[in-house]
C-alpha cells in the first residue's frame, strides 16, 4: 500500500521531469530565434556581410630600366625618395630591392643599383634596412624593371561584383541583395589613412597648458571663459 509521501514524491518527480523538458523545449526555441535573427542581421546589414579587415599586403614601385640607361633620372630618384618615405610613414620602415636577372638589360641594371640604394638612404631607409634579392626572367631580351616592395597593414573590403542571385525575381524578401553596400565598405577601407584606428582611438594629445591657465584665471576671477563671438559676423549675404 502506497503512502501520501511516496505519491507525493512521484507527483514532485513527474513535475520536475516536465519541468526540465519544458526547459529543454525553451533553449531549443531560443536558439533557433537567436540564429534566425542573426542571419536577419546578415542579410540587412552591409557592414556584417561585406566587413572591413586589415590584413598584410605589399606596396611595389616598378622602375623602368633601359639597355642603354646608367644613371638614375630626377624623376625616378624623387619616386624612390617618395617610395621610401612612404615605407617609414606606412609600412615597417624597410624596403626590398628586387633586381632581375638574364634580361637585356642587366647591366644597366648593376649600374642603377647602388643609385637606387642611395635614393632610398636619402628618403629615410638606410642600408641597413635594405634588403637586396633578385628575380629570374624568362624572356632574355625584355628589359625587366627593377622593383622596390614593402610590407604594410592594409584596410581592405570585399571583393565586389558578386552576384549570386537575381535581384529582379524569385520569393519577394525583404533583404538586401549581396553584393549591396560593398562599394561603400571597399571606399571607405580605402580612404583610412591609418588602419588602426578601425581597432582602438587613438591616444589624446596633451592639452594646452597656455589655454588652460587662462581659463583657470577668469574661472577664479569669476569672468567668462568661453571664447567672444560677435553676432553677425560672417553671416552678411551679397546683394
Amino acid at each position: 500500500m502506497r503512502t501520501k509521501k511516496s505519491s507525493r514524491l512521484g507527483r514532485l518527480s513527474r513535475l520536475a521531469l516536465a519541468g526540465l523538458a519544458l526547459g529543454s523545449l525553451a533553449a531549443c526555441k531560443t536558439t533557433e530565434e537567436a540564429t534566425a535573427t542573426s542571419q536577419v542581421l546578415v542579410d540587412n546589414d552591409y557592414r556584417l556581410r561585406h566587413p572591413i579587415v586589415l590584413a598584410e599586403t605589399m606596396e611595389t614601385l616598378d622602375l623602368p630600366v633601359g639597355y642603354s640607361t646608367r644613371t638614375l633620372g630626377g624623376a625616378l630618384q624623387g619616386s624612390v625618395e617618395g617610395f621610401a618615405k612612404e615605407a617609414r610613414a606606412k609600412g615597417n620602415g624597410r624596403v626590398e630591392i628586387l633586381v632581375p636577372s638574364g634580361a637585356a638589360n642587366e647591366m644597366a641594371v648593376h649600374a642603377l643599383t647602388p643609385q637606387i640604394r642611395r635614393a632610398l638612404a636619402q628618403g629615410g631607409v638606410g642600408q641597413g634596412a635594405q634588403m637586396l634579392s633578385t628575380y629570374a626572367v624568362e624572356d632574355a631580351n625584355a628589359d625587366a624593371p627593377i622593383r622596390l616592395a614593402y610590407a604594410r597593414v592594409k584596410a581592405v573590403a570585399g571583393p565586389c561584383g558578386n552576384w549570386p542571385e537575381n535581384i529582379g525575381g524569385g520569393v519577394n524578401v525583404n533583404k538586401d541583395y549581396h553584393n549591396f553596400g560593398c562599394a561603400t565598405q571597399a571606399n571607405l577601407a580605402a580612404m583610412v589613412e591609418n588602419p588602426a584606428d578601425l581597432l582602438a582611438p587613438r591616444a589624446e594629445t596633451p592639452a594646452d597648458q597656455q589655454r588652460r591657465a587662462i581659463i583657470y584665471k577668469g574661472y577664479r576671477a569669476g569672468t567668462g571663459t568661453s571664447s567672444q563671438y560677435t553676432e553677425g559676423v560672417g553671416a552678411q549675404v551679397s546683394e
